[in-house]
């Protein structure tokens, strides 16, 4: 794979009833996955993060092979070194919010992944440092988008993937989410694959867009 390659991932994934066939080579810092409901952009993104098996096929992030299905290679999610956000953000609600960003830490000794910012710098990028005593019921939408995000970082990952990060956000919500992400690209530069469903936000956001139909 060439050495500026982000991400090489050409594999066939089962969708619903039918298999469906995923190509993405991109050395973006941002990768946008962008298509209509149902393409499996989600899927995929479980698939790379090793919550599920292709069918067929590759995934090589940053030079490193995640798995490869005709080689019988499958890493395990803990060893792929994934920070995974989720679109429903699956915060623990049984642990306040420096106890879920504590969850994140734990997994880093299994990551593998970069040493970056410290923990204290992480919660003040994020801007998080007045939440930590708080409980995942009483943050705004945003707020555990943010939460979650450190949750991600906390465990010192290879590369992000972020699901609708700013859907059902309102426009100064979603403004704020947009300007973190922005600062992660460029600051951590960790790469990122990105789903989404709005033009604007991937045209902001994306290095490279794949469209998925």
């Amino acid at each position: 794979m060439p050495s500026d390659l982000a991400f090489d991932i050409d594999c066939r994934l089962r969708v619903g009833d039918g298999i469906r066939h995923y190509h993405i080579r991109s050395g973006a810092a941002l990768t946008s996955l962008v298509g209509p409901s149902g393409v499996g952009k989600t899927s995929l993104l479980n698939c790379v993060a090793g919550l599920a098996r292709a069918e067929s096929g590759h995934a090589i992030i940053g030079g490193r092979h995640l798995f490869d299905m005709g080689e019988g290679l499958f890493l395990g999610p803990e060893m792929r070194g994934a920070g995974y956000v989720f679109q429903d953000a699956r915060l623990f609600p049984h642990l306040r919010v420096a106890a879920n960003l504590a969850y994140g830490a734990r997994r880093k000794r299994l990551s593998g992944g970069p040493q970056m910012l410290d923990e204290t710098a992480i919660i003040a990028l994020l801007g998080i440092g007045h939440l930590l005593g708080r409980w995942p019921a009483t943050l705004s939408g945003g707020e555990i988008r943010r939460v979650a995000i450190g949750r991600a970082l906390f465990s010192r990952p290879s590369f992000l993937l972020l699901d609708e990060p700013l859907v059902s956000l309102d426009p100064a919500r979603a403004e704020e989410m947009a300007q973190l992400i922005i600062s992660i690209r460029d600051e951590l530069r960790l790469p990122i694959l990105h789903v989404s469903h709005d033009r604007a936000e991937v045209e902001r956001l994306a290095g490279e867009v794949i469209e998925i139909a």
